[in-house]
């Protein structure tokens, strides 16, 4: 079915001069197979059109925008407001009784993930916008708590969501739904909750407030900080840089900006690391044998020489980085492959559960893997996104030369060192003080209870100082029982990067509840990012919550902010307060 979805992307038809045309697909929100014979009106016009046998329609529009009505029978009708030209993805959910929403969630990942006994994985079906695509996310519904108590996900600091977003919003364009992962943006920012005591890996901390938007609920926020490593207790690094020079990557803002970012880590490196370059296009080749991270005009002279064209071979080329990589491998020390890309690969293995099951093979050798993202109109952040959960591996976009210093200057060490890999957190709530809960973000990390106890490792990885944050929004039980203090229980598991062992921090969250404008500014700051992420989703979760209250809860809560990038946030509330005039 895909296929027709992404032939239909880019079918545009006979236009006409004094025509304006809208377009679209409609398919299952469930089984995501197309939906036919849905009846598509322009509101207050007579103008209506049907989905033919793939789910498709075209319609003309009166002016530059309007509302459609969808309407089919045995679905939910559905408007939608589009603009000219308008090339649309329209998901419908079937009528069906109340059902229980763990068990619907259970369902949903079963369909998605039958070609794939990987449970968790990232492929929930493919959606394209303009030939990028995302991996499709379905946002977190209430769960009765007496029901389910417990909620398990893997934990990670994954950042590419949050700088993707804020290059659809500088460019004024509409930031595609599937773009948005919450967890993402929360994760983007710095927060100075202490680090773990000496000896400790991991600290954890909870905030237990009111909630802005929704005023009768809650919202519980749990804070993992890693301990940070000493600059010069650094290990040794053994890095493969794997460089897509393909032709697709020969744009200004792809090949050029991967050199200037590169160029900033190389200066970095020390003798005691080393690097080698597999560049690949239509085939890999090695451009630089791994060399000694003080030889940077040697490492330098080869990152400038790279050049755009050809097919790209991704499969090809990953197999030679890890290879090289295990050659190379260092005891004790930092073993990555950094893959820089667009994501575009079409040579031998190119779909996405396809390459997971390659970086699935490969990660046994026990080399961790960094996916960074450049460019657009071709981005594949689906793919790429992909191939860092299923490699023990991190996941940034590149959109502009500060976020490459942010990347790999300021914080050098979270980037590229790893302090836990296969990291969960166990969430238990109790059912005499929480109704339900929400988990706000994580949609495609979700993992079975006690997957860690039962020897599955689907958890993510947290570097030197990393501070991985969640947010729960809870419905507290009606008539709470009297002096009941106990809120949640938490058990965080990991292992160490060298180590097979797992280790636990359990924890215990006071039912403390604080009014929401007394917690700390990176408390409501954290909360007005997830707002926003909720609002360009467009969450039926958010309650009063619109984007003066994003404006107002981060503006208070800016703090010492190192870096400006609370700032920055600011400004990108305001671009998306401007967009919608």
């Amino acid at each position: 079915m895909l296929k027709y979805l992404l032939l239909f992307l880019f079918w545009g038809g006979g236009l006409q001069a004094q025509t304006i045309w809208v377009s679209g697909a409609v398919e299952d929100s469930l089984s995501h197979r197309p939906v036919a014979g849905v009846q598509v009106k322009v509101m207050d016009d007579t103008v209506h059109v049907v989905t033919n046998a793939f789910g498709l329609f075209k319609i003309s529009i009166p002016t530059a925008s309007a509302t459609l009505l969808l309407t089919q029978s045995g679905y939910q009708s559905k408007q939608v407001t589009v603009r000219k030209y308008d090339r649309l993805l329209i998901t419908l959910s079937p009528l069906r009784k109340d059902a229980d929403p763990v068990a619907l969630a259970k369902a949903r990942s079963k369909l998605l993930h039958s070609s794939n006994p990987n449970y968790g994985n990232t492929g929930m079906g493919i959606h394209s916008f303009y030939n990028e695509t995302y991996g499709a996310t379905y946002e977190n519904k209430f769960v009765r708590t007496s029901s389910h108590p417990v909620s398990t996900f893997a934990l990670d600091v994954d950042r590419a969501a949050y700088s993707n977003i804020r290059r659809f919003l500088r460019l004024k364009e509409t930031v595609p739904v599937d773009a948005v992962r919450i967890e993402e943006m929360i994760n983007y920012f710095h927060y100075d909750y202490p680090l773990p005591l000496a000896g400790q890996t991991m600290a954890m901390y909870s905030n237990y407030t009111t909630c802005p938007w929704e005023t009768t609920h809650q919202l519980l926020q749990i804070a993992i900080r890693a301990r940070a490593l000493e600059t010069d207790s650094f290990p040794a690094s053994n890095l493969v840089f794997l460089l897509d020079v393909s032709g697709s990557m020969g744009t200004p803002n792809k090949l050029p900006l991967l050199q200037a970012a590169f160029r900033i880590l190389v200066n970095n490196l020390r003798p005691v690391d080393k690097v080698a370059i597999v560049a690949y296009a239509g085939e890999p080749g090695v451009l630089l044998p791994a060399t000694p991270g003080d030889q940077k005009e040697k490492i330098l002279n080869a990152i400038d020489n790279l050049s755009a064209g050809g097919a790209t071979a991704g499969e090809a080329a990953i197999k030679m980085a890890y290879r090289i990589a295990s050659e190379q491998y260092i005891p004790d020390g930092n073993n990555r492959v950094i893959l820089a890309t667009d994501g575009d690969f079409n040579v031998g293995l190119s779909s996405d559960s396809e390459m997971e099951e390659l970086i699935i093979q490969q990660k046994e050798s026990g080399v961790l893997l960094t996916c960074l993202g450049f460019g657009m109109k071709n981005y594949k952040d689906s793919k790429l996104q992909s191939l860092s959960s299923k490699g023990n591996g991190n996941f940034a976009y590149i959109d502009d030369l500060e976020e490459a210093n942010k990347i790999f200057a300021r914080e050098f060490g979270s980037t590229l060192f790893t302090i836990a890999r296969d990291v969960q957190s166990e969430v238990w709530f109790n059912p005499a003080l929480v109704k339900s809960y929400r988990l706000i973000g994580y949609e495609n990390k979700i993992l079975p209870a006690d997957s860690s106890e039962k020897g599955e490792f689907g958890g993510g990885i947290i570097g030197s100082g990393h501070c991985s944050v969640a947010l729960y929004e809870i419905i507290p039980a009606p008539e709470a029982a009297a002096g009941d203090t106990v809120l949640a229980r938490v058990k965080i598991s990991w292992r160490d990067p060298q180590d097979t062992a797992m280790q636990y921090l359990p924890g215990v969250i006071p039912a403390e509840l604080k009014s929401f404008d007394k917690a700390s500014d990176d408390c409501r700051f954290a909360a007005g990012v997830a707002l926003f992420g909720m609002l360009l989703r467009k969450s039926s979760y958010c309650g009063k919550g619109n984007i003066d209250m994003v404006s107002d809860i981060a503006r208070r809560a800016l703090g010492a902010d190192k870096g400006n990038y609370r700032l920055e946030f600011l400004k990108m509330v305001k671009m998306l307060r401007k967009g919608k005039r």
